[in-house]
């Protein structure tokens, strides 16, 4: 299956970030004791998704799963921006005509929370980026940077105050041409969110859905505390080690550059491109959320790539419920932050 725009952010596998729970363990209570674990994988915007869940009997467990996978499979058809006929392919070419088009109740959501983060974030987190990633999404492929002119170009088509969103009319007018909407920071985590909707609304309320570094979980498994997840360290020489957090009705983003860089010229850039220079990160980071839900957990973690330490712990330390562990090798040494909230989430491996 060829790679969706979804990866971008972080092509991280499911080896990386383990999600370890014990099958095996008698259970205590009488609800726990009625419960059998299931678990299934499917591949998904370009990516392996996973859905580990708790149900009385197989054909709950596999009608619920399969609801969850359809949803996710609906929203890469309308989100994905790999496919030309998707709702927001068909957005992005109505860029400097002036039209205002009406949006399904899907991208609209996409799209407002992208607005508001970008408005938080000055454009940090920016969806018109995508003029400018698939250049050096090009770059990658062909081992050279992109022409400053072709840059240029680009730029002058990504800014975040070029979508002009209408609340009550719920539409969406791009206002300059050859603009391109990427949703590589937002959508994975938004379908995420809504293949756990689906699962609870189907009497599904133990599961944990996962796809290429994000994680969303819901009630604990049965007998424990909550999913106890690995955080993979960076990939340099004195990176800190393993992380183990316990998740319960949270999220957990990963953002970094791992997998999906170019080096040109003794210079590592990253495939998370800062909008405003239109040039890929260059500090090695590891960026790890953890939220409320996915969709902002997803969306912080580039944000705080491209804000870097300083300003992304800030931003992360301004939004209630949210936390960041952050890790970078910008030059010889590397670099470690958290914000206050994180350490709580930690347990011994």
């Amino acid at each position: 299956m060829r790679c969706s725009g979804f990866q971008r952010r972080v092509a991280m596998p499911s080896c990386l970030l383990a999600l370890l729970w014990c099958s095996g363990c008698a259970v205590s209570s009488r609800e726990g004791a009625a419960l059998r674990r299931f678990e299934y994988t499917q591949p998904q915007m370009g990516l392996p998704f996973r859905i580990v869940l708790y149900a009385p009997d197989e054909a709950m467990a596999n009608a619920a799963s399969d609801a969850a996978f359809a949803r996710i499979r609906r929203l890469n058809d309308l989100l994905s921006d790999y496919d030309a006929d998707s709702e927001l392919s068909r957005l992005s070419r109505t860029s400097g005509q002036g039209r205002a088009v009406k949006l399904s109740d899907d991208l609209w959501n996409v799209l407002a929370a992208s607005q508001a983060l970008s408005e938080r974030t000055d454009g940090a987190f920016d969806v018109t980026v995508g003029p400018i990633a698939n250049l050096w999404r090009k770059a990658r492929r062909e081992k050279k940077p992109p022409s400053p002119e072709l840059l240029a170009q680009a730029r002058a088509a990504v800014g975040w105050e070029k979508l002009r969103l209408d609340p009550r009319a719920r539409t969406a007018t791009l206002l300059v041409p050859e603009m391109r909407l990427d949703l590589g920071g937002i959508a994975k985590g938004y379908a995420i969110d809504e293949a756990q909707k689906v699962l609870r609304a189907l009497g599904i309320t133990r599961a944990l859905v996962s796809g290429g570094g994000d994680v969303l979980a819901s009630d604990a498994p049965p007998a424990k505390a909550g999913w106890r997840v690995e955080v993979a360290p960076l990939d340099a020489s004195n990176a800190p080690p393993a992380r183990f957090v316990l998740l319960r009705h949270r999220a957990l983003a990963t953002s970094g550059d791992l997998f999906q860089h170019i080096e040109l010229d003794g210079v590592r850039y990253s495939h998370i491109v800062d909008p405003k220079t239109g040039v890929g990160l260059t500090d090695h980071s590891l960026v790890t959320i953890i939220a409320g839900d996915c969709t902002t957990a997803d969306s912080l973690a580039t944000a705080v790539s491209v804000l870097g330490p300083e300003k992304g712990v800030a931003l992360i330390e301004s939004s209630p419920g949210a936390a960041v562990f952050l890790v970078r090798h910008p030059g010889a040494s590397v670099e470690a932050r958290e914000s206050s909230g994180f350490r709580q989430h930690v347990i011994k491996p």
